[in-house]
């Protein structure tokens, strides 16, 4: 009967170990289940903050070229503004000019001396002006005998001469200016045709 006994708490004892075996492994088995849940979570985590990243560096990316263009643009406005910078004062000065050459055109022989005086001072004061024009880059539109260009001219009239191709200047009305190579003001011109 001990042996029975024995036998039984034997028993009683491999099952214990078994049951306790039993636990372990499915210890085991949830600890895998949970590890590989675990990973995978990392796995979505690392795949959505990679995405992230990506999606962030593309915007830095954009953003750095947004203001490469930016500071292209500022630089470039910021020359053309330099460069053009006597727009308005050229354009003041140049009705001046014409003031004054309508002046300097009349007869010469009809005038007293006083007012011959006062016409080489005008001529000075002309001249003057247009070396200042010079200077800072104005320049006259060259355009009388020329082919018409609706670029830098502005046809008024148009009238038949014989001898004279069609679509030539030959008559300048107003004088026209360029600063550096941006039109001021266009010639007002007659043309032939």
């Amino acid at each position: 009967m001990e042996d029975e006994v024995k036998t039984d708490d034997e028993e009683i004892k491999t099952k214990e170990e078994k049951l306790e075996e039993l636990k372990k492994r499915h210890e085991r088995r949830d600890k895998r289940r949970e590890n590989k849940e675990e990973k995978d979570k990392k796995d979505e985590m690392i795949k959505s903050l990679s995405e992230n990243i990506k999606e962030l560096e593309n915007k830095l990316l954009y953003n750095q070229a947004e203001f490469a263009n930016y500071k292209k643009r500022r630089e470039e406005e910021t020359r053309n503004m330099l460069k053009y910078q006597n727009f308005d004062m050229a354009l003041e000065i140049i009705n001046i000019v014409d003031s004054l050459e309508r002046a300097l055109n009349v007869k010469e022989e009809n005038l007293s001396e006083d007012v011959k005086k006062y016409l080489s001072g005008f001529k000075i004061m002309y001249n003057n002006l247009i070396n200042i024009l010079n200077k800072f880059e104005v320049h006259e539109v060259i355009c009388l005998n020329k082919e018409f260009d609706h670029n830098f001219e502005q046809a008024l009239m148009m009238e038949h001469k014989d001898g004279v191709e069609p679509g030539i200047v030959i008559e300048v009305l107003q004088k026209g200016y360029v600063l550096k190579d941006k039109l001021l003001r266009a010639a007002l011109v007659k043309v032939s045709e």
